[in-house]
């Protein structure tokens, strides 16, 4: 009888930072970044976000939007932190934070203007070229979304190709091979996270996507004349197709069917160019920000009805390259085993968990 995959939702989710990992878990985030001397320094903080508290971000469709932009000024936030960490050179070796709230506030709004401006407005332009040799307005819509989709890929494809961004990319692998390592049932040690997938179907790469696909069949049914309203109507809904992507990716998050298999496919292929495997100092890094909000013990004992001890504690030595997972195929994933018994352990009822984070 072939073994059963198993998995699941912890919640915590994150991004990668300048050499290093920001992981978040309900109100808590924290910054690991490895110092030029090669320390970990990890920054633990709370974060409440837009509306805290209010039952407007518990509202489906709705709530996507405001966790859109809690993850932005979020992620902003972090990259700030850990550029300082890397580049501290002051006498103390103290990181230098000043005027962090102003700064963040302007990058995200500059952010927000220029994805806008490339991936919403410049596509729009680019189709309307062709109004003369495409007659048919569903199609010219069609057209539009697909340039907008091509422009999204090449964009991710140029940025790989810089070195600076390549770490970046292994940082990203990092983050996600711990969250499926945990969310698999395994200890969480540096050779388990390095067989786990760097792939996750709540990664922000394929957030981005669904908001890509999503905004093809919504303006499919923009018919006004005015090329300004034409242009003001798809920024105004991009709110909305940012709340619907949200509930589709939490979708996909909590579940394994084959349609939600179908839809993911595109951002997990997507993810192989913003991920990369990390190697293992990258890793340490990553795990010392999921300690640092996360009781991954108590999660496998509640989820998957084990207790971690320290003998499973005792890690390896690093796998051969030849043992590492490249990416070009899912890993395997294997039911975590009771060592006493030799038996694969019975998974337990999920627990009531909150909202999903982006990874």
């Amino acid at each position: 009888m072939g073994k059963k995959k198993c998995s699941r939702y912890s919640g915590i989710g994150g991004q990668a930072v300048l050499e290093g990992v920001m992981m978040k878990n309900q109100e808590k985030y924290a910054v690991a970044v490895r110092k030029p001397n090669g320390e970990i320094q990890v920054e633990l903080e709370n974060c409440q976000g837009v509306l805290h508290g209010s039952k407007i971000k518990q509202i489906p469709f709705i709530r996507g939007i405001f966790n859109f932009i809690d993850s932005m000024v979020l992620g902003i936030k972090s990259l700030n932190y850990s550029a300082a960490v890397c580049d501290e050179d002051d006498e103390d070796g103290n990181v230098r934070e000043g005027g962090d709230k102003f700064a963040t506030v302007l990058v995200t709004l500059v952010s927000v203007l220029l994805a806008v401006g490339i991936f919403v407005v410049l596509p729009y332009f680019l189709a309307s070229l062709l109004e003369g040799f495409v007659r048919n307005a569903s199609l010219t819509a069609i057209i539009e979304g697909v340039i907008r989709i091509a422009i999204f890929v090449l964009y991710v494809w140029g940025i790989s190709l810089m070195s600076d961004i390549k770490r970046l990319y292994c940082y990203h692998g990092a983050e996600h091979k711990c969250i499926n390592c945990i969310e698999k049932g395994r200890p969480l040690t540096v050779r388990n996270v390095m067989r786990s997938s760097r792939l996750h179907k709540r990664c922000g790469t394929s957030f981005i996507f669904f908001v890509l696909f999503v905004s093809i069949i919504l303006f499919f049914f923009i018919r006004v004349d005015s090329v300004l309203q034409r242009v003001i109507l798809r920024v105004l809904l991009m709110p909305v197709v940012a709340g619907i992507s949200y509930e589709i990716i939490r979708l996909a998050g909590r579940s394994d069917n084959i349609l939600v298999r179908v839809i993911s496919a595109p951002g997990m292929w997507i993810q192989r160019m913003t991920t990369r495997e990390p190697d293992r100092d990258m890793i340490e890094v990553a795990i010392a920000a999921v300690e640092a909000v996360f009781d991954w013990r108590k999660y496998l004992f509640d989820q998957f009805g084990y207790e971690v001890d320290d003998s499973w504690m005792d890690d390896y030595e690093a796998p051969e390259e030849d043992e590492m997972y490249e990416g070009d195929e899912e890993p395997v994933d294997e039911e975590p085993v009771d060592e006493e018994q030799g038996e694969p352990v019975e998974e337990g009822e999920p627990a009531e968990d909150g909202m999903p984070e982006e990874v």
